[in-house]
């Protein structure tokens, strides 16, 4: 075994011993199911901590201007073939729709830090949006990756719903079909819109939780 083998046999040790390894990572839009012993997330029935970020047009949008209603926080990066898949599919964009005409707040997320896939100034998100016939709420941008950090986003999508109390009902996975082909939205359990629907008729949600799955939030 020459020495870069070796080398690279210790490191991938290492990796493991910090429960740092990610599966099936690619080149700047790495998947993972999910990083144990990196960002802590907030789980289910935790209260969601306040925050305030610019908008896509500047404006300083907090959590708590919502008080006492659903809101949505989808962590996105347009660049990611995860988030394309619910987008090309009409998947996510159908989501915001029917829900905020609903009366629930979607705010779509980028944490992608400065010179990072996903990032971009706020009229470039906003026509990236337009562009796929997006219908959230609001665009916030958190390119020093601190509000992301604070609920423990890991993936692209990721998703968590806060319920009127102020508490997350909800975070994970959008649904169940941890690929890039739109074709498997079609037979998916959409983890979000169910919760939505518990949430909207006064239950609590069946499914609070599940394994986020996507492209690694692209922090600084």
């Amino acid at each position: 075994m020459n020495v870069a083998s070796k080398i690279t046999q210790k490191l991938a040790v290492l990796l493991v011993i910090t429960g740092a390894v990610v599966a099936n990572e690619f080149a700047d839009g790495g998947f993972v199911r999910a990083q144990s012993g990196s960002l802590p997330e907030l789980s289910a029935g935790a209260l969601a901590p306040d925050f305030s970020l610019p908008d896509a047009k500047g404006k300083q949008v907090k959590l708590s201007d919502y008080k006492g209603k659903l809101v949505v926080l989808e962590w996105f990066n347009m660049g990611c073939p995860f988030v394309q898949k619910h987008y090309d599919s009409g998947n996510m964009q159908g989501l915001q729709k029917t829900y905020t005409e609903k009366g629930v707040v979607w705010l779509s997320i980028c944490s992608s830090a400065k010179g990072k896939q996903g990032y971009g100034e706020g009229a470039e998100h906003l026509k990236a949006m337009a562009d796929k016939g997006g219908k959230p709420s609001d665009i916030l941008i958190d390119a020093d990756g601190k509000v992301g950090r604070m609920f423990g986003a890991k993936t692209t999508p990721h998703m968590f719903i806060v319920d009127k109390a102020g508490k997350l009902a909800y975070a994970g996975a959008i649904d169940d079909k941890r690929s890039t082909d739109a074709e498997d939205v079609k037979t998916s359990k959409n983890y979000v819109k169910a919760a939505l629907d518990d949430l909207l008729k006064g239950k609590t949600p069946e499914v609070a939780s599940t394994q986020a799955y996507g492209c690694s939030v692209k922090y600084q």
